[in-house]
């Protein structure tokens, strides 16, 4: 990130609603007409074309990509830079990226009325009750995270066939007589609503510009997934490898989730400790090891059926297999399979990875992985435990505790230096 050692800031970032220049104060005006570089998307740079600015003036827009109109705004430091954004631009908007690549002392930003805030007024909406999810630019799949019976969720679309996209998903994942309701050109003269269940839904294209109100209703029977660790083994796909749910709730305790932490799971199976993990907090991220091709792509379809879509799958081996993630240094480590080959080399290597003060969880089920880990804990600390889980079943007319396999579990905390 570069420097700035005035602290002035040097680029403003002005956000503009649907009512364009309407909505705008003089001062803001101002700062638009005095601006060297104006750097906005198409839409944005036909609302201020009418503004009186000096001959000099250069106008952008994002064609040339992200990355590249943000070097050269950086090679441009010194200009007066004007960067235009929808509605609020630190919220989903241009304004944070602006801040992670040149820091907030760079960036005077002057918001608008974000579309939230707009959207929930249009309601009725208690703001901090609903559940805000973006699908511009990414999975529509996002909702699922959120779906139980009485929810209310924003959506941010990504186009005018998003609401349509959205209704056949809310079918899919029981939730078909849910109400959507999209706002069209919302604080704009064209503003329109358009609503229906997602059941019934027929409006095949909604305006480029809408953005989403669900009010989630679950079909008999539905009742959405828990925030709570120990999902129902039934809610992944599996092949049989998977942490059982009373054993995974026990190692996503030992864990410990904190919002923004980077998880490790290591032969994940179905991605259970990982998909979990990340639905523990904002921001979490976890990265899932697999080796097996057809699992790998089996914890894909796992995550986005439980709104996880930026869960990132390595199909390869560990340790062989953390040269491509080195630099995504881990907080907390799982290791749920692969010490029966190799555990050694594979648990000191995990363990060199580890950030100094993170978690490293193992869970065992054969005599030899067991040993490994008990000779492990000899030399690095740490606690074993033996879960032990037994299950009604049914055997012949009558029912008996039917014992799942033994689990002997090491938690260990990393301290000094890597």
């Amino acid at each position: 990130m570069p420097s700035n050692k005035s602290n002035t800031p040097w680029i403003t970032v002005i956000g503009i609603g649907e009512d364009g220049l309407d909505g705008m104060s003089d001062a803001t005006l101002a700062l638009i007409q005095s601006g060297e570089i104006i750097v906005g998307g198409e839409r944005h740079l036909k609302m201020v074309a009418d503004i009186n600015t000096g001959p000099a003036q250069i106008r952008m827009d994002w064609s040339a990509g992200f990355g590249r109109t943000l070097d050269i705004l950086e090679q441009k430091k010194g200009a007066a830079i004007v960067v235009l954004a929808s509605g609020d631009p630190m919220y989903f908007g241009v304004g944070a990226t602006l801040a992670r690549r040149f820091g907030a002392s760079a960036l005077n930003v002057i918001p608008a009325i974000s579309s939230i805030t707009l959207a929930c007024a249009r309601m009725g909406w208690s703001q901090p009750d609903i559940n805000v999810v973006t699908i511009h630019g990414r999975p529509a799949e996002n909702i699922n995270r959120y779906l139980c019976d009485g929810a209310k969720i924003i959506a941010l679309s990504n186009g005018g066939e998003s609401p349509k996209m959205v209704a056949k998903l809310l079918c899919e994942q029981g939730f078909a007589k849910s109400k959507i309701i999209v706002l069209e050109n919302l604080g704009g003269k064209n503003e329109n609503r358009v609503e229906g269940l997602a059941e019934k839904w027929r409006a095949d294209e909604c305006a480029h510009l809408n953005i989403m109100a669900i009010e989630c209703v679950a079909d008999i029977g539905v009742s959405g997934y828990s925030f709570a660790a120990g999902l129902a083994d039934d809610s992944f796909g599996h092949d049989g490898q998977i942490t059982k749910r009373e054993v995974r709730a026990v190692t996503l305790a030992q864990l410990a989730p904190v919002a923004g932490e980077m998880l490790w799971d290591i032969g994940s199976g179905s991605g259970s400790i990982a998909i979990e993990w990340m639905r523990a907090g904002k921001n979490m991220k976890a990265i899932a090891i697999e080796k097996n091709e057809t699992r790998a792509e089996n914890i894909n379809n796992n995550a986005f059926n439980l709104g996880i879509t930026r869960l990132r799958v390595i199909c390869g081996a560990a340790p062989d297999a953390f040269s491509e993630i080195i630099k995504n240094t881990p907080d907390a480590i799982f290791i749920g399979g692969g010490l029966s080959n190799g555990g050694e080399d594979l648990i000191n290597s995990a363990w060199d990875a580890l950030k100094p003060g993170g978690r490293l969880v193992v869970n065992s089920v054969t005599i030899k992985s067991e040993a490994i880990i008990s000779n492990f804990a000899d030399v690095v600390g740490g606690a074993l435990t033996r879960i032990n889980i037994e299950r009604s079943d049914k055997i012949g007319e009558q029912k008996s505790f039917r014992p799942l396999k033994t689990v002997t579990q090491l938690v260990a905390y990393k301290s000094g230096p890597a």
